[in-house]
């Protein structure tokens, strides 16, 4: 590590740097310490300066390269197995099946975030404009995602950054300050559970873009190649990886989910509220191991459950 001096008009500026390189290129790390500095200011800022370039490159080494995403012939008829055995098809929903799915589907993923709104008050808010005595941005966010599915509906585009950057929009369009914008330099997520421990660290802010492109690349490499369930399942995860805006990824990476599964001719799919913990569980077996067979599981389960949630 090393202390980098940048001039800029009359004033100093200085950043503590760290170069490493990752496939074959070399990277560097800055952390900006402050301008005109004394040199015991400068060792007074170093500490805690290298703690947070030790974090970032924590953080790159969680975050998988999607083009090196490649799954073994066995792995792969494997999980061609499993979706076999959950025998999935392209069924036709009708309008009244897409309302009871869209309903669902709003109440678990806002729910999984923390939203405060039950399951019949969404309907009342979708279907009859009856706001419950909650918080404004939870009612936003309600009709936001219910607007969401009806554009995945329509769109054609499958995966790219435009998409990406639109589903935000149209889910916090009334809630966030930031909607349709990817993480700022500098602006970096961490994750930690009730007891204070960091679960995920977001890719650091300076590669969000360029892993997002990687991610769209590999998707149109590998599209046709692997099992729609696969392809989806990678997509989704290692969204959730990059973690690319401040905050409402989960609800992005879902619709991302069932975009792609739609896209491919296969019926949506909704998380529940209750298989939260599995679901979190998923996620960290594809961010630790690369292993995404908990994550084909979980949605071969949820398939089951939306089968029988259709026939009611």
């Amino acid at each position: 590590m090393h202390i980098e001096i940048r001039k800029e008009k009359d004033k100093k500026k200085y950043y503590l740097a760290y170069s490493y390189r990752k496939e074959g290129k070399t990277r560097k790390i800055r952390v900006y310490l402050g301008e005109d500095l004394s040199g015991k200011q400068i060792a007074g800022k170093r500490k805690e300066a290298e703690g947070k370039i030790q974090e970032r490159l924590q953080s790159v080494s969680f975050i998988h390269d999607p083009y090196r995403t490649v799954l073994a012939p066995s792995e792969i008829q494997e999980l061609r197995g499993l979706e076999a055995k959950g025998r999935i098809k392209m069924v036709h929903l009708g309008e009244n099946d897409w309302l009871k799915f869209t309903e669902a589907f709003t109440y678990d993923t806002n729910a999984i975030e923390g939203s405060t709104i039950g399951g019949k008050e969404v309907g009342n808010i979708l279907e009859r404009d009856k706001w419950p005595d909650k918080p404004k941005e939870e009612i936003s966010e309600t009709y936001g995602v219910a607007e969401a599915v009806a554009y995945i509906r329509k769109t054609k585009e499958h995966v790219s950054l435009e998409l990406i950057r639109e589903l935000h929009r149209i889910v916090f369009k009334n809630s966030k300050h930031f909607t349709g914008r990817f993480r700022g330099r500098g602006v970096e997520v961490v994750i930690a559970d009730g007891f204070g421990n960091v679960v995920h660290r977001g890719a650091p802010s300076t590669q969000v873009v360029s892993l997002l492109k990687g991610l769209v690349g590999w998707y149109k490499k590998n599209r046709k190649k692997y099992p729609p369930l696969i392809v989806a399942a990678v997509v989704h995860n290692q969204f959730e990886n990059i973690h690319p805006f401040q905050d409402g990824n989960g609800r992005v990476g879902r619709l991302l989910l069932i975009n792609i599964l739609l896209k491919h001719g296969l019926p949506p799919l909704n998380i529940e509220l209750k298989n939260r913990k599995e679901y979190y569980a998923a996620l960290q077996a594809y961010e630790k191991e690369r292993n995404i067979r908990p994550t084909i599981e979980l949605m071969l389960k949820e398939y089951k459950r939306l089968k029988t949630s259709l026939k009611k």
